[in-house]
């Protein structure tokens, strides 16, 4: 695959690595001559010297020609504008990296439609995700957050108790776009239908809106009476996502922020956030905050340095675990030998969902589930599959699949029974194993 990489920097320069080792061709292009030699002598990659945002630049690297064009450098003005222009030029595909909200979250206008671009990613909103899926509800098998947050996915045990058990399915109140995919019990799994009943010790997996998975939980399991406390440190939009990520009566979230301005706004803005504006580094903090009690502790500030400082100074207070933000290669072997449980580097979590985009296929496994006797698969719908225009309640899934999810444009929704599917539309597919074929079938004709 011929494949554009616009910006040499720290996402621009480990896609590349990546994807050259993959054994793409790859032209590099960057208004520094200094990066792009730095990275000729380090990848097999092709180099050009220039503003990727224009079209002479662009043509100069052949995008006509490029089945990918990537936005990755540090304006979010220029990839955007950069990926428009490539596109307009031919290129098959754009992914455009930017950092700011505004442009991500579409405020005020669809900027990935307007400028035809196919995918914007944020590598801080990736990492805030990556790193709430860690501490949301462990113990779970399989969690996996799907279009921006949007659809949370897991597979846990169902707890004795619990309101859900030990009644018909179509007898239990779940909430509006949440559905119970999967059962587990004595070592076989099923998908479960109408007269289907849960029992305490069955393993299910839920699918569901993001926002009201937490309620529907409970219907199966019962509330944990502790609640998680929360530390995180600096105040950065990747803490406002986290933040977002976590809002439940789970957990207890305090969050440090050394500048009083940043600090009100982020007050104002989170208010279900405990707010200080103080040094979490500065040991008198950590234990008049009494960090022995803290159940995670996440460092997240611009500095990596400083997130070291902090993630290693809680763990020696007594926090129980430690995650930093960190961004330079060059310290990531530091991070385990200072106590500091897990790390997370932004361009690593950018890269990975680069590639997930490469991988244009009609169907991708996304996980096993119940051991191994569930599957999970992404789809894209075909023009001349068999489910294209007709509601899911005639298409005679089940005993076999159940759609998860659909994501049509930029929504994305647990569907109903009337839901019809369409060509280009996205799907998540959860079914026995052993089915792919059939799956192939039903979904991805004409892809």
């Amino acid at each position: 695959m011929n494949i554009i990489v616009c910006g040499a920097g720290q996402v621009g320069s480990h896609v590349s690595d990546v994807l050259a080792t993959a054994g793409h061709n790859i032209t590099v292009i960057d208004k520094d001559p200094q990066r792009l030699s730095a990275i000729a002598d380090a990848l097999d990659v092709a180099t050009l010297c220039g503003n990727c945002a224009t079209a002479e630049v662009l043509r100069r690297a052949e995008a006509h020609a490029a089945s990918l064009v990537i936005a990755a450098t540090e304006s979010d003005e220029v990839n955007l504008l950069c990926g428009s222009v490539a596109k307009a030029l031919g290129a098959g595909s754009t992914i455009v990296r930017v950092h700011h909200q505004t442009f991500f979250q579409q405020r005020g206008l669809d900027y990935s439609r307007h400028l035809d671009i196919d995918h914007l990613i944020c590598p801080e909103h990736s990492t805030a995700l990556a790193i709430a899926s860690t501490l949301r509800n462990p113990g779970a098998l399989a969690i996996e957050n799907f279009a921006k947050g949007q659809i949370e996915m897991q597979e846990f045990e169902a707890g004795a108790g619990a309101p859900g058990l030990d009644k018909r399915l179509s007898t239990v109140s779940l909430p509006s776009g949440v559905r119970l995919a999967a059962i587990s019990r004595s070592g076989e799994a099923f998908l479960p239908a109408a007269d289907s009943v849960v029992s305490a010790g069955d393993r299910v997996v839920l699918v569901g809106n993001a926002e009201t998975f937490s309620q529907a939980k409970k219907l199966f399991q019962t509330e944990k009476t502790k609640r998680r406390k929360v530390v995180l440190m600096g105040g950065p939009a990747m803490a406002v996502w986290l933040s977002r990520a976590l809002h439940s009566r789970e957990y207890a979230i305090r969050l440090f922020e050394i500048d009083r301005d940043r600090a009100e706004v982020l007050a104002d803005k989170l208010d279900w956030v405990t707010v200080i504006c103080a040094d979490p580094t500065d040991q008198d903090v950590a234990e008049e905050e009494h960090f022995d009690q803290v159940d995670v502790f996440v460092a997240m500030t611009g500095d990596d340095e400083h997130n070291i400082i902090g993630g290693a100074t809680a763990k020696h207070m007594g926090a129980r675990e430690a995650i930093a933000v960190v961004r330079k290669p060059t310290l990531w072997r530091l991070v385990e030998s200072v106590g500091i449980d897990r790390s997370y580097s932004p361009r690593t979590v950018a890269a990975k969902e680069i590639i997930r985009f490469i991988d244009t296929g009609p169907i991708r496994h996304i996980a096993s589930l119940a051991e191994g006797f569930i599957e999970v698969y992404w789809v894209r719908v075909g023009a001349k599959a068999e489910v294209v225009g007709k509601p899911l309640r005639d298409l005679k899934l089940s005993p076999n699949w159940v759609v998860a999810c659909v994501q049509h444009g930029p929504d994305v929704a647990v569907p109903g029974a009337g839901q019809i599917l369409q060509a280009g539309d996205a799907a998540l597919v959860i079914g026995r194993h052993g089915q792919e074929k059939h799956l192939r079938r039903l979904f991805t004709a004409g892809s």
